[in-house]
């Protein structure tokens, strides 16, 4: 998964579409934490946004939107972890605020919370996968593709 999410970012960078980085803490993730910190193997750049949530949507209590809106966004392309909370929440989040968001069908993974009676992971993910790849709302969409499908052409600006 992070080979896929650096290669996009890679190919993001090279069509000059802007790259947004979001980090999540809360009461069970410290702010500072070596659990916080974006993982080893992602970088962002030094011109690159970093938005810092404290809710599972991305979009709720941030100032997400308004860095999309200077940066002329309208289309996202999301990837990152729990992707039965952070990714539902966020790629819902984005389709009810007007954006068009497409999830990275290989870019996004999430824990093994099986204990709790969640589904096995690979499974959540799937669900995931099946469920939006056919979101739609009026004027916009949802949908996913495979990393290396990505046209980035249909982002720029």
């Amino acid at each position: 998964m992070l080979r896929t999410i650096n290669a996009l970012v890679e190919r993001a960078r090279g069509a000059h579409v802007p790259v947004i980085w979001v980090r999540h803490s809360d009461e069970d993730l410290e702010a500072g934490s070596n659990a916080w910190q974006i993982v080893d193997g992602l970088s962002p750049g030094p011109e690159e946004v970093i938005i810092e949530k404290h809710y599972r949507d991305a979009f709720e209590g941030t100032d997400l939107e308004q860095a999309l809106s200077k940066l002329g966004v309208g289309k996202l392309i999301v990837t990152g972890v729990q992707t039965d909370m952070c990714i539902r929440s966020t790629v819902h989040g984005g389709l009810v605020r007007g954006y068009d968001v497409t999830l990275a069908s290989d870019a996004h993974t999430t824990e093994d919370m099986t204990r709790w009676g969640a589904p096995p992971p690979a499974s959540v993910i799937a669900h995931t996968n099946l469920y939006w790849s056919n979101q739609r709302a009026p004027g916009r969409a949802g949908g996913i593709v495979a990393g290396k499908d990505v046209d980035f052409g249909l982002f720029a600006g």
